[in-house]
């Protein structure tokens, strides 16, 4: 099977056309630069997505409080994820780049707040 794909991994956005065997890549074309390729091979046997989402706070400015994971994770376990975001609460300020959350998932990812939140 052949599977046609733009890379995002450069400002080029080679159009890729990627040969693939039982989930398996074996064969990337169209790739001007070497992120091309592995970009092709990740996407299509382990796509990995970094997560941004918000989370419920109480008693601060803002009903919700906007946060994202540090590094990608497995695509595959986005919904999983956002369950365990939903449950947090968030009760005390906090400032862009705070630990909201120190392991999602048992997958060493932080969930980081993007954005200031006061009383």
């Amino acid at each position: 099977m052949v599977k046609n794909m733009i890379c995002i991994e450069c400002p080029k956005s080679c159009a890729l056309s990627v040969s693939v065997d039982n989930g398996t890549v074996t064969k990337v074309q169209g790739a001007k630069c070497p992120k091309g390729a592995a970009y092709a091979v990740l996407e299509v046997q382990d796509p990995m997505r970094t997560l941004t989402a918000t989370v419920v706070s109480e008693g601060l400015a803002l009903k919700l409080v906007p946060v994202r994971t540090n590094k990608p994770i497995p695509k595959k376990l986005i919904s999983e994820a956002m369950g365990e975001i939903r449950k947090i609460k968030v009760k005390s300020p906090v400032d862009v780049g705070d630990v909201i959350l120190s392991d999602l998932l048992g997958l060493g990812v932080k969930i980081l707040a993007t954005r200031k939140v006061t009383l």
